[in-house]
């Protein structure tokens, strides 16, 4: 392959996934604009838990990956029964997961609110939403777990379809919960909850019954030949999959789906450090709410909400992250070393130029972003200097966020974990600790920008020392 060519896989994988990721944002401002229109209260009961509800997302996402990568890697190698073996021990894992996590979520949703620092004007709203979001946990796992299947077999443009799709939906739920319902904050979590199962049920369609190579429902087909069926990562980066079309024998027995050692062992080597980096992360984002909390409403209704604003520039990174994880992924299941470093070190690049883009559009528009959000003039002139803040850090932010898919794609998920909490640990709460009390939430997203930019510093130069690479054979 020529560099061209390389490029041209790396942005025709990357653009359904960034737009999907970019309709996703637009989803989470039509969301967070059509709550702040109710008020900074309801902003603000969404926002004191929003961070809870990332770190138990990233805890789902963290199963999904510990066997996803396992694909992607069998994938490479051309060893689809392995493939379609993984896919079917995830299933149980990751629904046993997801059901003791709502489990988890319904317990913890009364006391929640205040062990955040959020007062009794906005507890019983917050505390409907975590629950609601919690019961729909279900969903998110499995729409998240078929979705990363799809991305790990070359399959980019069905999941990104499917993720726009659950984003019009949510919006026309909320509207109807909202608004025709009349049902606030907690029509917003009922809204998203069944978009978010919708969609669910149609990745599961195409992953078990379309998929060519993981499809365990899917009636073998005779004809069924590489160029026909292959994606178009598989096709660049591994030999003509002859398991296209391949579905091995009583693909509903039990003995089928029973977890196994070698498997959930893998899965736990790549998907442990990742839960552990979510879960200590997600508690740093918890704690970082509680440093916020008593800057007051206003504060925090800011905070949520240019959060919301500022996902509209790292999203793109994301979806070029996960095509790198598809790529790492495959080419490293192959043993093609040299491709390997070269399609992450492109993805990199790519990476960190369309951030650096989205951070300079973000830094002009950040008044007029911040009032799509809310009408609240208060909000609108504190969400807007912290936009403009953290518009510096883009271009790190990116590299972290894409060398992290690489890394993951190699299945090398401990150190990148463990730099990540020292990073977010040792700087970011540091200094918003100290910065708060003097200059309040700009003070705080100061400190984000700032440990952002040395996180990406450090990631770079793992993915340059190429230590991530000693497993490939």
């Amino acid at each position: 392959m020529t560099q061209g060519e390389k490029l041209r896989l790396i942005v025709s994988l990357s653009i359904p996934s960034i737009l999907a990721q970019i309709s996703a944002t637009v989803m989470f401002f039509i969301d967070a604009s059509m709550v702040g229109h109710l008020g900074a209260k309801a902003s603000a009961a969404i926002g004191i838990v929003e961070t809870t509800g990332w770190l138990m997302g990233g805890l789902a996402s963290a199963a999904n990956m510990g066997f996803s990568v396992q694909v992607a890697h069998a994938v490479g190698a051309n060893d689809f029964k392995r493939a379609q073996r993984v896919l079917r021990q995830s299933l149980v894992c990751c629904a046993l997961w997801s059901l003791m996590m709502t489990v988890i979520a319904l317990a913890i949703s009364v006391p929640l609110p205040y062990w955040l620092g959020g007062t009794e004007e906005i507890a019983h709203d917050a505390t409907l939403y975590f629950a609601i979001f919690g019961l729909a946990g279900i969903f998110f796992q499995m729409e998240g777990l078929a979705g990363s299947m799809l991305k790990c077999s070359g399959n980019m443009k069905i999941p990104s379809m499917l993720n726009i799709g659950m984003c019009v939906m949510d919006v026309v739920f909320n509207y109807l919960f909202i608004y025709i319902f009349d049902m606030g904050v907690a029509g917003a979590a009922i809204g998203t909850g069944l978009a978010m199962m919708v969609t669910a049920v149609l990745m599961m369609y195409f992953l078990l019954y379309r998929s060519e190579m993981l499809g365990i429902l899917r009636k073998p087909s005779a004809t069924a030949s590489a160029s026909a069926s292959a994606p178009a990562s598989a096709t660049a980066t591994t030999p003509a999959p002859s398991g296209a079309g391949y579905r091995d024998s009583l693909p509903l027995s039990w003995d089928k789906f029973k977890p196994q050692a070698d498997v959930v062992g893998n899965a736990f080597k790549i998907g442990a450090p990742m839960g552990l980096q979510h879960m200590l992360m997600g508690s740093a984002q918890v704690v970082s709410t509680l440093i916020v909390a008593p800057l007051g409403t206003v504060a925090i209704a800011a905070h949520s909400l240019a959060i919301t604003v500022e996902s509209l520039c790292y999203m793109p990174g994301f979806g070029i992250a996960e095509a790198a994880t598809t790529l790492v992924g495959q080419s490293f299941g192959a043993g093609k070393r040299v491709l390997t470093r070269q399609f992450a070190h492109m993805s990199v690049g790519l990476g960190m130029l369309v951030m650096t883009l989205m951070g300079l559009l973000m830094y002009v528009f950040a008044p007029e972003l911040m009032s799509l959000m809310t009408p609240v003039d208060d909000i609108i002139a504190v969400g807007a200097k912290c936009l403009r803040i953290e518009a510096f850090a883009e271009p790190m932010f990116a590299a972290s966020i894409v060398c992290n898919g690489v890394f993951v794609g190699a299945g090398d998920t401990l150190k990148p974990a463990i730099m990540s909490l020292l990073s977010m640990w040792g700087v970011r709460l540091t200094l918003a600790a100290v910065l708060a009390v003097s200059y309040g939430l700009p003070g705080v997203w100061t400190a984000m920008a700032i440990e952002l930019s040395f996180r990406g510093l450090i990631f770079l130069g793992r993915l340059f020392h190429g230590a991530w690479m000693k497993k490939l054979a």
